[in-house]
């Protein structure tokens, strides 16, 4: 009875339910109407927040070690040119200053701080930045070094030390440097030892002694005829002419003597009185003119005219003598002054002939000096002696203990981490031999350009790996300082972008990453509503419509302030929990 009232009640419920299913399904077209119509408009709001808000710009990226550089040195390791081939290669890992790089033909190559690159041989005396710069970083090494720029004989000790350390010999002079240096010396020798015998031959004056004489001669001549010159232009007359003179003068003296008592015995028988004419006596005296008549009277002169007469004639006579004598005296004179003229001009003369012949000598002299074999041979002697010191002193600058331009590489930072090797033992060095990273990790990447403008070297960062764990991080660079890994160029209106992680522990190479980098941040928590959710109306003042009942909202006047994923700062007549409205629905 029990199991047949169960079975009448089970088959009563499902009777019940199938009919209960067919009745829900049956609807009118009414019905069915209202159920396709579209539903009544709503709006779609959201709830305004208080929270912090950071500004950050996205990108991705691999983190590698920072700074790639490729080595190459820069000229041969050594101090000959022979074919530079490695017998040690470089190792990947970590790479502190002073360590040998690799080694080449069995010479070290050692890896220093610097920015100045290596371009040359550092020998004995070279000086520059390059020089200074091995010297800071021979200080750093603690093998102590002066600060002169100037590879001296200090800074040689101390690069010594170095090589030495590592267990190397510095570059010392090769066997053909040696050999130069000993010939240049021996030459400096000769050509002294050449330039002693041509002074000895031209000291000994073998060809120029005689013009010497011959110039001493000419100046003591001249010297004579100077002295002469001056001793008749002292002089008026000459002793002979003043004898000459002396006895003319005497001679007018005595013509005047001799003329004054003529005249005066003339006069003194002019002024006798004087006696009457006598007849003659018979017969012709004697002394009567011939052809006289016979008693015939002669005249008689008075004896006061014989006398007159005859004084008259001495008179006349002294006055001939003493003009005779004033022309004597006259003409002496005369041949005195023309004979002192004419000796003067001759003196003159020989002092002009004396002056010709000592310019003539020392001409003759100089020139001989100058084109004389021996003058000739001691100046070409004098050029080779200097010549040869010269060469020798070239030489000698750059002989000693040097850096050949191929054993330093200069690496702007130090300690770095060698990740890629180019050659291997055996290989000739040719280009680049390894790659060189900085030993701290980076990631670089790009960013939209007008992203760009916000970032800054200096801003903090983030980096996350594997979507979960994050690592604080600085922006390093953007733009030209920032390179993408393996010179890969950053997509058309993007700028690369390097930032560097604080820390490496956690960290792994060749790991994709996404790196935040922080533009901006709240101090405190803030109002924050969607950026949809501000609009800026025709004044240019920005509201937001806030729902106070259903469907029904009201403008409200805001400030805006940081933007950061999607949402706005703001300040206004709102509170936490208002709902803002972002579109409609």
């Amino acid at each position: 009875m029990k199991k047949l009232l169960a079975g009448v009640v089970a088959g009563v419920v499902v009777v019940a339910g199938a009919g209960w299913a067919v009745g829900s399904r049956l609807r009118s077209p009414a019905d069915e109407a209202a159920r396709r119509a579209a539903p009544a408009a709503s709006l779609v709001t959201a709830a305004v927040e208080r929270r912090k808000l950071v500004s950050t710009v996205v990108l991705s990226g691999t983190l590698e070690y920072g700074s790639p550089l490729p080595i190459a040195l820069a000229g041969v390791v050594g101090g000959t040119a022979e074919q530079q081939r490695v017998t040690r290669a470089p190792r990947k890992g970590r790479i502190k200053e002073g360590a040998v790089l690799m080694e080449v033909n069995g010479r070290p190559v050692f890896a220093l701080r610097g920015t100045v690159p290596m371009h040359r041989t550092i020998a004995p005396g070279t000086k520059g930045d390059d020089v200074e710069q091995l010297q800071r970083a021979l200080r750093r090494l603690g093998y102590g070094a002066p600060s002169t720029g100037v590879f001296d004989g200090a800074t040689i000790a101390a690069v010594t030390r170095m090589y030495a350390k590592k267990g190397y010999e510095a570059q010392q002079p090769t066997t053909t440097d040696r050999q130069t240096y000993d010939t240049l010396r021996k030459a400096v020798r000769t050509a002294q030892e050449t330039l002693a015998t041509e002074k000895q031959a031209l000291d000994r004056g073998r060809d120029v002694l005689p013009l010497k004489v011959r110039l001493d001669n000419a100046r003591t001549d001249l010297k004579a005829a100077r002295a002469a010159l001056a001793r008749a232009e002292s002089r008026k007359l000459t002793p002979a002419d003043e004898t000459r003179l002396a006895a003319a003068e005497s001679a007018v003296r005595a013509a005047e003597e001799r003329l004054l008592e003529a005249e005066q015995a003339l006069t003194a028988a002019r002024t006798r009185p004087t006696s009457a004419p006598t007849s003659a006596p018979t017969g012709t005296p004697t002394g009567t003119p011939t052809g006289t008549p016979a008693g015939t009277p002669v005249p008689q002169p008075t004896p006061s005219e014989e006398d007159t007469s005859l004084l008259e004639l001495k008179a006349a006579n002294a006055r001939a003598d003493l003009a005779a004598a004033q022309d004597a005296l006259d003409r002496a004179r005369e041949e005195a002054r023309e004979a002192r003229d004419a000796k003067l001009e001759e003196l003159r003369k020989t002092v002009r002939t004396a002056k010709e012949a000592v310019v003539t000598a020392e001409q003759a002299l100089r020139q001989a000096r100058q084109l004389s074999p021996a003058r000739l041979k001691v100046a070409h002697a004098r050029e080779d002696v200097a010549a040869a010191k010269e060469l020798l002193a070239d030489f000698a600058r750059t002989y000693g203990v040097s850096i050949p331009p191929g054993e330093v590489v200069f690496l702007p930072k130090l300690p770095a981490r060698l990740r890629k090797v180019s050659v291997k033992a055996g290989r000739r060095v040719e280009d680049e031999v390894a790659t060189v990273t900085s030993s701290t990790f980076a990631v670089t990447g790009s960013v939209e350009a007008a992203e760009s403008e916000l970032l800054r070297p200096g801003m903090e960062a983030t980096v996350e790996v594997d979507g979960s764990r994050t690592y604080p991080a600085v922006l390093t660079a953007v733009g030209d300082k920032a390179r993408l890994p393996g010179g890969e160029e950053a997509p058309e209106g993007s700028l690369p972008v390097l930032i560097t992680p604080s820390g490496s522990k956690g960290l792994r190479a060749g790991t994709a990453v996404t790196a935040r980098v922080t533009v901006g941040a709240t101090d405190e928590p803030v109002l924050v509503v969607p950026v949809a959710a501000v609009i800026t109306s025709a004044d240019g003042k920005a509201r937001v419509r806030v729902e106070y009942a259903t469907d029904r909202t009201k403008d409200v006047e805001v400030r805006t302030g940081l933007t950061a994923d999607g949402n706005v700062e703001v300040t206004g007549a709102l509170k936490e929990g208002d709902r803002v409205v972002i579109g409609d629905a």
